[in-house]
């Protein structure tokens, strides 16, 4: 899965490579994203391709206290603006909510009160699968220790695969369409590198909506 808000850098080399291995990914954006018009040919070329396009809030407010988790930094009435907000820009794009009904929450950070809120509205909360540094694809250097490598990420997600027993199995792995400028080398480009290498331990690529249900 990937989430994008303010960068689509890497759109190219990750629709190039996800098509040249049949896969169908999900990308949750923000509401900031869909109405970017810089970005509007890249999100039809991932809706036309085939490829999940979901909400991952609309203006990628942060909706849980970092360290109190339970302590909430939006209303509800807020939450559900940025929700709507969100689908209002998917729907521009021809995409229904009942055709994105798994939300991604903005930073992947949240707690059961914002989990009931978004039942509520008739979609499932999802997250990434912990365990790599995959979601460091972000970084870069000036975050000092922060910053990972593309190779430390590349090899954070092998040595997983090769450590737990159910390897990278079910395993929902999260990466960025686009990354800050800042960052010297793009994780996107060893996308192709790390699908062949899974694909040669007998992985398959299976579409979100596949996965989560069986």
């Amino acid at each position: 899965m990937f989430t994008g808000h303010e960068f689509a850098d890497g759109a190219e080399v990750i629709l190039k490579t996800l098509k040249k291995h049949q896969a169908k990914a999900a990308f949750f954006l923000t509401g900031d994203f869909y109405r970017n018009p810089a970005f509007r040919k890249t999100i039809k070329q991932l809706k036309k391709a085939g490829h999940y396009l979901g909400a991952h809030s609309d203006k990628h407010v942060l909706y849980a206290d970092w360290v109190k988790r339970d302590s909430l930094l939006v209303t509800h009435t807020q939450f559900i603006k940025d929700l709507q907000d969100n689908y209002t820009e998917m729907a521009r794009f021809g995409i229904k909510k009942e055709q994105a009904p798994f939300y991604l929450p903005p930073y992947e950070w949240y707690n059961q009160q914002i989990s009931d809120w978004t039942k509520a509205q008739g979609l499932q909360l999802i997250n990434y699968t912990p365990g790599t540094l995959s979601h460091a694809d972000y970084t870069y250097p000036s975050l000092g220790k922060q910053y990972r490598t593309s190779e430390v990420i590349y090899h954070s997600i092998l040595e997983y695969e090769h450590k737990d027993k159910n390897g990278l199995n079910g395993f929902l792995l999260l990466l960025h369409i686009g990354t800050e400028p800042a960052r010297p080398d793009k994780f996107h480009h060893k996308l192709d590198q790390l699908m062949l290498e899974l694909k040669a331990k007998g992985y398959q690529f299976v579409s979100l909506p596949n996965l989560l249900s069986e």
